[in-house]
């Protein structure tokens, strides 16, 4: 995979875009690749290009054991649904679900998972995470709306902004959710959480079988 045009969403000097051009494979295992590979591949935000969805993945420099440091997958769902939340429609509900799917209006939209080492234990500290995160643009590929009633789309919703938009409110809000962290600790994370996540945010799974469909590489419609 290579960079595309430079041009993109502009992001805070946290983070360094890469923009894929190619749209084989996901923004996700593109960022574990360059984390797995490259010490210095923390704050890479990698966008994605694949037709009909929005596909962000950030690479962290933990700092703490796995079984804490995990918790960071909260404030990156959190800023995914502030995100969404911030260029909805009104008057529609959104939540999240403990596999990390985003519901919009009771209808699933995307979701959000975490990676890490696999060799990496519970007490240790992993060289790196990967949070990602994947909305669906369009359902046209889909056909009739009436066959995929589970589901929905940024289209279908009447979004306006853009993915870049929602890129860069991403990126705002989750550089503001890793400050807090900073600041205050795993805490922080588990009571923004509670915004948006029915039940106990640290039942939080992040493992994507809930929502991601390895098949077509992409939230299920």
């Amino acid at each position: 995979m290579t960079l595309a045009d430079p041009s993109g969403p502009m992001l805070p000097p946290a983070f360094r875009l890469l923009r894929l051009s190619d749209p084989a494979g996901t923004a996700h295992d593109r960022a574990c690749a360059l984390a797995d590979a490259d010490d210095g591949a923390a704050g890479t935000l990698v966008v994605g290009r694949r037709p009909g969805t929005v596909e962000i993945a950030v690479v962290l420099a933990p700092e703490e054991p796995l079984a804490t440091a995990r918790l960071v997958g909260l404030v990156g769902l959190t800023a995914l649904a502030k995100a969404v939340g911030s260029h909805a429609p009104p008057d529609k509900p959104l939540t999240l679900d403990a596999a990390g799917t985003l519901f919009f209006d009771r209808a699933r939209l995307g979701g959000g998972r975490l990676a890490w080492p696999e060799a990496c234990a519970e007490a240790a500290v992993p060289d790196w995470l990967v949070f990602s995160a994947m909305l669906i643009a369009s359902k046209r590929e889909a056909g009739d709306p009436g066959h995929t009633p589970g589901s929905t789309s940024l289209e279908e919703e009447g979004f306006e902004a853009g993915a870049d938009a929602l890129v860069e409110s991403f990126a705002r809000h989750l550089l503001r959710g890793l400050s807090l962290w900073a600041e205050d600790g795993p805490a922080s994370a588990l009571a923004r959480a509670r915004d948006h996540l029915a039940g106990d945010p640290a039942l939080l799974r992040l493992d994507d079988t809930g929502w991601y469909d390895p098949e077509r590489g992409g939230p299920r419609l």
